[in-house]
């Protein structure tokens, strides 16, 4: 009768090689991610003040190109930029928190999903209808003078 444990050494090789592959790949995601921290000390969150930026960042737009009560959608950047009242700026992940569809538009006060139409707040990525459930996760930005930065 043959028997799968006639070579018990196969499955943990496997599972080694596995985990280290695994691990392996989480370490090259957040080295991709880095981590910044002298350039967001002092700067910004997208509270609404037009702070200083301190340091890099990437530059997204200039005030200009965000509409008062809605909001532009950065792909590239997968972030939404919105300004839900005059002079203040708020990102957002474009990504729903529904099912991962990339938000579509901004309008209105929204930001819309166009996979099932969940809808979001410009304000603080509050879920105001459904399906989705949990708030866009904010993203940090830094506005100075007309330029805005993502950190």
């Amino acid at each position: 009768m043959t028997s799968p444990s006639l070579h018990p050494a196969a499955g943990p090789a496997r599972r080694t090689v596995m985990a280290a592959a695994g691990a392996a790949g989480l370490a090259a995601a957040l080295t991709a991610c880095g981590s910044d921290d002298d350039s967001s000390a002092g700067a910004d969150t997208g509270s609404g003040s037009a702070g200083s930026a301190q340091g890099g960042g990437t530059a997204l737009a200039k005030t200009a190109d965000i509409p008062e009560g809605g909001g532009k959608i950065f792909k590239d950047h997968g972030v939404v930029v919105t300004q839900p009242t005059a002079g203040t700026y708020k990102a957002f992940s474009s990504k729903c928190t529904h099912q991962g569809c990339a938000v579509g538009s901004v309008a209105n006060g929204v930001i819309v999903c166009p996979c099932h139409h969940s809808e979001f707040s410009v304000t603080d990525g509050s879920v105001k209808k459904g399906p989705a459930t949990q708030a866009l996760a904010a993203a940090e930005i830094t506005v100075s003078g007309e330029e805005i930065k993502l950190v």
